[in-house]
């Protein structure tokens, strides 16, 4: 499916557009009541304020909380935002394609493609990956701002810490790489769940049942990529001793 993409992305170059039209507006929708948008911002949200939460008591406990900010620039960047809008990409999106593609399997649509001529994989698959790597950019944004926010909100105004002081270590230990970085990670997710989902479907037997256990199966699957995934990404992007630049550390 990997080596169709590039096949997809200059024959199929209508049917990107149509599945990236999908992605944001349609069935698997970004946006239309709350989409995937809603779901990443709530659990970004709920997540990050968690993070600030324990962050700050962890801190307090060792008299840095003037740290808090900087804990929040790292974690919430390198870690926090990739993964929310990964595993939300998973459950609403992903699914969507592992039901779509198994529903044209078990109806013989997939069959009909090949005896046109239509290469199936690159058709079906090659497609809805390259929709789910751009679609997942202004979600990730999105949850990475609501992230920001809501942790700053629960250090400052929930336990009182100075602003200034949260603010000046927060814009000393982010840096342009790690937002570059971050958004690599979550591109790199969203085509792996787009794979993963795909390939279930593709593949999928035993009719309606067997659609619905692909999806379940997919996103098991791709839940545990995106683990997998992220520590190996981790450590290759910012290396097993990380280091914050701004910082001098």
């Amino acid at each position: 499916t990997i080596a169709s993409i590039p096949f997809a992305l200059t024959k199929y170059r209508k049917h990107v557009l149509g599945q990236i039209s999908e992605v944001s507006f349609g069935t698997n929708s970004l946006l239309s009541g709350g989409g995937t948008i809603g779901i990443v911002f709530a659990m970004s949200l709920a997540a990050a304020m968690m993070l600030g939460v324990e962050t700050h008591r962890g801190l307090e406990l060792v008299g840095m909380t003037s740290l808090s900010g900087m804990l929040s620039a790292v974690a919430n960047t390198r870690e926090l935002a990739p993964v929310v809008v990964a595993i939300a990409l998973a459950a609403k999106v992903g699914t969507g394609f592992t039901a779509q593609i198994g529903a044209m399997r078990i109806s013989d649509e997939i069959d009909a493609l090949d005896s046109m001529a239509i290469r199936s994989i690159p058709f079906l698959a090659g497609t809805r990956v390259i929709a789910a790597m751009i679609c997942v950019i202004p979600i990730y944004m999105i949850g990475l701002l609501a992230s920001y926010l809501s942790t700053r909100l629960v250090v400052v105004f929930f336990n009182g810490a100075s602003a200034g002081t949260y603010d000046y270590f927060f814009h000393l230990a982010i840096s342009p790489q790690d937002l570059l970085y971050s958004g690599l990670k979550a591109v790199v997710f969203a085509a792996v769940v787009a794979l993963v989902h795909c390939a279930y479907g593709y593949y999928a037997s035993g009719g309606p049942a067997g659609v619905g256990q692909a999806a379940g199966r997919a996103l098991r699957t791709a839940i545990l990529a995106i683990g997998i995934l992220d520590v190996l990404m981790t450590f290759a992007l910012w290396g097993l001793v990380p280091q914050i630049p701004g910082m001098g550390v």
